[in-house]
């Protein structure tokens, strides 16, 4: 959608007289209209405390076919970009409030940026956490200076829990929204992106049901340029976002899935604020594949040496999946937001995109149970060129003729021709070979 007003009347329009939810924190009385000074203030008051991340050029623009720019806001010190709205947030809390303390309660990047900001600002800071989170969690927050208190087995119990604390000891209990100091904070993003890449004709952006870097953002952009693109991206698992803007209000997807692998992307949309802000000055929202988000993981690993989860590489994964190709031959800039994958969850990852590129792949054959023959197919996959990962051998439970053995080879190649190569090499002398689909 194209925008054909001055900026802040659409934001007046988007933000006017939007009631705001009971559950949130009390930090929801400061919801007002988010106006471009807001976003500068921001960045003006947070920028001894974040990073400015760069904005780089990346050697995976030819491949592609456009220009483009990755922002690397992985790089933040808890490898998130929500420290931006974060710190601002608690920079804007009343004096009394920072003496007593704030509470979250979740293992999200924000409960992280929560931990390390408050700490630094000398704001004391408690952390809430069901005994199923990942030992790494728990630790990076104590780390980073917070006191972490498990409770339950589930996170609604830990968030119950620090509800009651909040309320018996004065702490502010803090929940991800979309107030408009917490906004402000993320859109600096687009602020400094402005800045950092000259004549920018799109920005891409996670999206999911966390839009508030989205959105605030946005704002920015737009207010700077109403020609740039903007643009969100999220799981077609979970397309919260669509359904919500198609609703016209918030909805909780029921299908959201709460796995670590996809972070906020599955989260349910959490504000009206960003939701309106969105529908108004976001151009476009697409949705992209699991697979499509693992290759994306596995081309910035590989091309730009950056690790990072599902929700820092899903708006890569929209160029990746062909899914923009009105972007072909032009600026492009992409938010790598996150970098805060578990280290279990990283192994599993690169494996499995490795194996969605066609670099490696599985067969099994039928060979004579006698000496030579092992070593011919090995012969085979040398002149090939192909790298043996794994070798099995299976002689007991073969079921065609008598003193055979069968053979079970995971192989490297280098891409989708290679393997295509070396599958009719071994056609050629093996006819019965039968490759793992993957």
């Amino acid at each position: 959608m194209k925008i054909v007003s001055r900026n802040e009347e659409l934001l007046r329009d988007a933000l006017s007289c939007i009631p705001q939810p009971s559950t949130r924190t009390s930090l929801a009385s400061c919801n007002k209209l988010i106006r471009f000074e807001d976003i500068s203030a921001a960045a003006f008051k947070i920028q001894c405390g974040v990073q400015k991340t760069p904005c780089m050029y990346s050697r995976l623009s030819k491949q592609y076919g456009m220009d483009i720019y990755l922002k690397k806001e992985f790089l933040q010190y808890t490898g998130s970009v929500k420290e931006r709205g974060v710190l601002y947030l608690l920079m804007s809390l009343p004096q009394e409030q920072q003496r007593k303390g704030v509470i979250v309660a979740s293992d999200s990047n924000f409960s992280m940026a929560v931990a390390y900001h408050a700490s630094e600002l000398r704001v004391p800071v408690f952390v809430i956490l069901s005994t199923r989170t990942a030992p790494g969690r728990v630790r990076m927050c104590r780390e980073y200076g917070a006191m972490v208190i498990s409770y339950g087995t589930t996170a609604k119990d830990s968030q119950l829990h620090a509800r009651r604390l909040a309320q018996e000891n004065g702490y502010l209990y803090l929940e991800e929204e979309d107030s408009a100091v917490y906004l402000s904070g993320l859109g600096t993003v687009g602020l400094e992106m402005y800045e950092q890449v000259p004549k920018l004709d799109a920005v891409i952006f996670p999206a999911g049901g966390h839009c508030g870097l989205l959105a605030g953002s946005a704002a920015a952009l737009k207010h700077l340029n109403p020609h740039i693109s903007v643009i969100g991206v999220e799981s077609e698992s979970f397309p919260v976002l669509q359904q919500s803007l198609k609703a016209g209000h918030p909805t909780d997807d029921q299908a959201c899935n709460n796995h670590h692998f996809y972070g906020d992307v599955s989260g349910v949309c959490f504000g009206s604020n960003s939701l309106q802000l969105t529908g108004k000055l976001v151009d476009k929202v697409v949705a992209v594949r699991e697979e499509d988000i693992l290759i994306s993981m596995l081309r910035l690993l590989e091309y730009e040496r950056a690790t990072v989860d599902a929700e820092g590489a899903i708006g890569l994964a929209a160029l990746v999946a062909g899914k923009l190709p009105e972007l072909k031959g032009k600026r492009v800039a992409v938010v790598i937001c996150s970098g805060n994958l578990e280290l279990h969850l990283l192994q599993q990852c690169i494996a499995r995109a490795l194996t969605l590129d066609n670099r490696v792949c599985r067969f099994s054959l039928v060979i004579s149970d006698c000496p030579g023959d092992m070593s011919k197919l090995l012969e085979i996959l040398a002149r090939e060129e192909a790298r043996v990962l794994d070798i099995k051998q299976e002689r007991t439970f073969v079921t065609s003729e008598l003193f055979t053995v069968e053979v079970i080879c995971t192989v490297e190649t280098r891409d989708k021709i290679h393997t295509a190569q070396l599958r009719n090499a071994l056609l050629e002398r093996y006819p019965r070979a039968a490759w793992t689909e993957r």
